[in-house]
């Protein structure tokens, strides 16, 4: 009942865009999976290098949102992270990143849908 009622939201709203990057741990290089900060890391970057200038090449300004995460320790080097990606992707952007518990944010629920759409299409072929 929820799921389609949230895809009937998503479906029948204007200007939602998705833009994934897949990756698998376990064909990255040792070096790239050689911890999660690492891996995702990695992801932020590719992500940004391929979508970023698309998104953002008439912007001067954006806000990189993501979930927060449980421990301050991890949220600082996940910030860290994502700041030091954006300083070698997108350089003429001003920027500001913000990390919300994904419960208190709408967008990122529906963010957490098109992952979890995303992953269910790539792990069990459900198109559904």
């Amino acid at each position: 009942m929820v799921r389609s009622e949230v895809f009937d939201f998503i479906a029948n709203s204007q200007g939602i865009r998705a833009d994934a990057t897949l990756l698998e741990k376990s064909k990255a290089q040792p070096h790239i999976r050689s911890s999660t900060a690492a891996f995702y890391k990695y992801a932020w970057f590719y992500h940004f290098k391929h979508i970023g200038p698309k998104i953002l090449r008439s912007r001067t300004e954006a806000m990189i949102t993501a979930a927060a995460l449980g421990t301050k320790k991890g949220q600082a080097v996940y910030t860290s992270a994502v700041n030091d990606v954006m300083q070698q992707t997108v350089q003429r952007q001003q920027w500001k990143t913000f990390f919300p518990r994904a419960v208190a944010d709408p967008c990122l629920q529906i963010a957490d849908y098109f992952a979890w759409s995303i992953q269910r299409k790539w792990e069990r072929g459900d198109t559904a």
